[in-house]
């Protein structure tokens, strides 16, 4: 007796060719999209919003503020300002770039409150952590270098660390200060000369960039990408 061939009946094929057509695509919503949902009542797309940036926004403020306990009362009234401000958000700019202008004026607002108690910054590692290879005397380098960082004009601090650390574009750079592109770059090249000239002033400084090397030779390629 002839089997009969039942191909198109095979159960094992039917599953798997139905569980691709029942699987959906989950596609990520963009920040304008969710937006737009919080515009339209939906609060809880807010909280998306938050749960994305907040480990970001939180690295921001570590940047400025001298505890953690302060960076998270920055990156809590940033996001309480977004929230009660979302309807003044026109969306030439992308909402991260908003949402990090809003901090850093949150941080420099504090920071001008409260300027007794950030006269030192030795918690935070700004200076060190993006330029410089691991070994204990980066840690002595590092204690020096950031309190020279600290020692900068807000506006260069702000543009070194968003073009050093957050890795941002001059463009967007300037959108979150708030000034021309040429501006934000002059003042990124301002803070890097002022380093420039650390190094090449302050012997001990100088002599150890000179034994490890990579720091120095970082801070001139850097000072050269912004001419």
């Amino acid at each position: 007796m002839k089997r009969e061939n039942n191909q198109n009946q095979n159960p094992v094929q039917f599953s798997a060719e139905a569980l691709l057509v029942q699987a959906p695509v989950q596609i990520e919503k963009t920040d304008l999209e969710l937006v737009e949902e919080v515009r339209q009542g939906h609060r809880a797309s807010f909280s998306v919003l938050v749960k994305r940036h907040q480990r970001g926004l939180l690295r921001l403020s570590m940047r400025f503020m001298k505890d953690l306990d302060s960076a998270q009362d920055v990156v809590q009234d940033a996001f309480i300002k977004a929230y009660e401000k979302l309807s003044l958000f026109e969306g030439r700019a992308a909402f991260k770039s908003w949402l990090y202008q809003i901090a850093v004026n949150t941080a420099r607002n504090k920071l001008r409150e409260n300027r007794h108690q950030f006269s030192d910054i030795e918690d935070v590692s700004i200076g060190i952590d993006a330029i410089a290879e691991k070994g204990l005397v980066h840690q002595a380098v590092g204690q020096m270098l950031q309190k020279e960082v600290d020692l900068l004009p807000f506006k260069q601090k702000t543009a070194l660390v968003l073009r050093v650390y957050e890795d941002l574009s001059f463009s967007e750079i300037a959108q979150i200060m708030e000034c021309p592109y040429d501006t934000a770059k002059a003042n990124y090249r301002h803070a890097l000369l002022k380093l420039k000239e650390t190094f090449e002033t302050k012997h001990e400084l100088r002599s150890w960039t000179s034994e490890i090397g990579g720091i120095f030779t970082e801070l001139n390629t850097k000072y050269a990408e912004a001419e």
